[in-house]
C-alpha cells in the first residue's frame, strides 16, 4: 500500500510542477520543458524531478539554471498542492531518455533499411535459383 501511495504522490507532484511551469513560472531562461517523471524518496523528504528540455545544449543549460532559480517557488507550490507533513525538497535532473529513444529509433530504422534492402536482394536471388514452384 505504501508504494501505491508513493505513486499517487509522485503523480500529484508531477502535475503540480508541470502546471507551475506552464502557468506560474515566467523565467525567460526556461524554454520548452516537460516533466518526464518524479521519484520520491522513501521518507518523502526529497523529490527528484526528471525533466526533458527541447533545444540545444545551451538552451538545456539555461533552462536548468532557470529551474534551479525557481526551485523554491515551485517547492512552495508543491507544498500548497499536496497534503504532507513536510514538503519534499525538489531536485531537478535533465532526462535525456526521450532524445536517446528518438536516436535509437533512427538507428534501428536505418539498420532495418540496410538489412531490408539486402534481404530483398537475397530473396530475389533465391527465387531465381529455384526456377519457380513447378520446378521449371
Amino acid at each position: 500500500m505504501a508504494t501505491h501511495r508513493r505513486e499517487r504522490l509522485e503523480e500529484l507532484v508531477k502535475r503540480v510542477v508541470a502546471d507551475a511551469l506552464l502557468s506560474e513560472i515566467k523565467d525567460p531562461r526556461i524554454g520548452f520543458v516537460s516533466v518526464v517523471r518524479v521519484k520520491l524518496a522513501k521518507d518523502y523528504s526529497v523529490a527528484d524531478i526528471f525533466v526533458s528540455v527541447l533545444g540545444d545544449d545551451t538552451q538545456k543549460k539555461k533552462s536548468m539554471a532557470g529551474l534551479e532559480s525557481a526551485r523554491n517557488y515551485i517547492q512552495f507550490l508543491v507544498g500548497k498542492g499536496i497534503q504532507l507533513r513536510s514538503t519534499p525538497r525538489l531536485i531537478f535532473h535533465l532526462d535525456t531518455s526521450v532524445e536517446e529513444g528518438v536516436r535509437l529509433v533512427g538507428v534501428i530504422e536505418r539498420l532495418d533499411a540496410e538489412v531490408g534492402g539486402k534481404h530483398s536482394v537475397d530473396a530475389d536471388d533465391a527465387d531465381d535459383g529455384r526456377g519457380g514452384e513447378n520446378g521449371g
